[in-house]
C-alpha cells in the first residue's frame, strides 16, 4: 500500500521543511533542545490520548508531532556538530540489530520472555551497571513501577505463580489497614505505596496495563461526573445545595449510559 519511494520521499519533504523553519522562522530559530523538552513530553502525552481513545486520525497526527520533534533535536544537533538525523537513525538501527541476536545472529530463543531476557542481558554488556538504569527518572511514579518490575522480571527476579502476588497484596493491605489504626502519617504513606506497587505488579501478571487501567477509569468517572453536572444545571441547582442521595440518582443515570 505505501511504497519505500513515498516514505522516502516524505522523511525527505520534512528535512528540508526543518531546514527552511530553522533559518527563517524566529519561533523556531530560538527553540533548544531544552526549551523544546516540555513540548515534547505533552506531545508524548497527547499521543497516548490518541491511542487510549482509538482515534486514528488524531494518532497520526501526533505521530507527526512527535517525528518534527526528533528532527528538531536532530537538526540542533547537526548545527552544534555533536549529531544529525543519519546519526540519530544509524543508532537505533544499530541498536536494534545487537539487540536482536535471533534475528541478526545465530542465537536461539523459544518465545517472547527469552527475548525479553536477551534484551537486558545484553544492555548490561554494554556497560550497565543495573537493569533499572534505564528507567528514566522523571517517569510518572505508576509508569516508573511497572517498568521497573518489568526490569527486574528479564532477569529472572519474579513471582513464579500470580497466586503468590496476590497473597502479597493482601499482606501488603494488611500491613497499611495496621498503620491506619495505630501508624503515623509518615508509615501510612510507605504502606500506601507498598500496596499500590503490589496491585501494579499483580495487574502485569494480569497482563493488564495499570497506567491504562487507571486512565481509562479517569475518563469513565469525567464522564460521569460532567453528566451530573449537567443535570444539575438543567435542575437549576449547584451541586453544592445537592445531597448525595439526589446526586446518585443522577450517577447512576450515568452508569448505564
Amino acid at each position: 500500500m505505501y511504497s519505500r519511494e513515498a516514505q522516502l520521499a516524505a522523511f525527505n519533504r520534512l528535512l528540508d521543511i526543518m531546514d527552511d523553519l530553522r533559518e527563517k522562522c524566529p519561533w523556531d530559530k530560538k527553540q533548544t533542545l531544552e526549551s523544546l523538552r516540555h513540548l515534547t513530553i505533552e506531545e508524548t502525552y497527547e499521543l497516548g490520548d490518541a491511542i487510549l481513545n482509538n482515534d486514528k486520525v488524531e494518532i497520526k497526527k501526533e505521530l507527526g508531532d512527535l517525528l518534527l520533534h526528533i528532527v528538531f533535536y536532530a537538526k540542533i544537533g547537526s548545527e552544534t556538530k555533536d549529531f544529525d538525523i543519519s546519526d540519530v537513525t544509524n543508532s537505533i538501527c544499530d541498536k536494534l540489530i545487537n539487540r536482536h541476536p535471533h534475528i541478526y545472529g545465530d542465537v536461539v530463543v523459544a518465545n517472547e520472555e527469552e527475548v525479553k531476557q536477551n534484551w537486558e542481558k545484553l544492555k548490561l554488556k554494554e556497560g550497565k551497571k543495573s537493569v533499572l538504569e534505564g528507567v528514566p527518572n522523571s517517569l510518572p511514579a505508576l509508569v516508573k513501577a511497572s517498568r521497573i518490575q518489568d526490569k527486574a522480571k528479564g532477569v529472572g527476579f519474579d513471582w513464579e505463580e500470580k497466586s503468590q502476588v496476590w497473597e502479597k497484596v493482601q499482606e501488603e493491605l494488611t500491613e497499611f489497614h495496621a498503620e491506619i489504626e495505630k501508624g503515623t502519617a509518615k508509615t501510612m504513606e510507605e504502606e500506601f505505596g507498598d500496596v499500590l506497587f503490589s496491585l501494579i505488579n499483580y495487574a502485569r501478571f494480569l497482563n493488564i496495563n495499570p497506567e491504562d487501567a487507571l486512565e481509562r477509569t479517569n475518563k469513565k468517572f469525567i464522564t460521569r461526573f460532567q453528566y451530573l453536572e449537567a443535570q444539575a444545571e438543567k435542575m437549576g441547582k449547584p451541586l453544592s445545595e445537592m445531597t448525595l442521595a439526589e446526586m446518585d440518582v443522577f450517577w447512576n443515570e450515568a452508569k448505564t449510559m
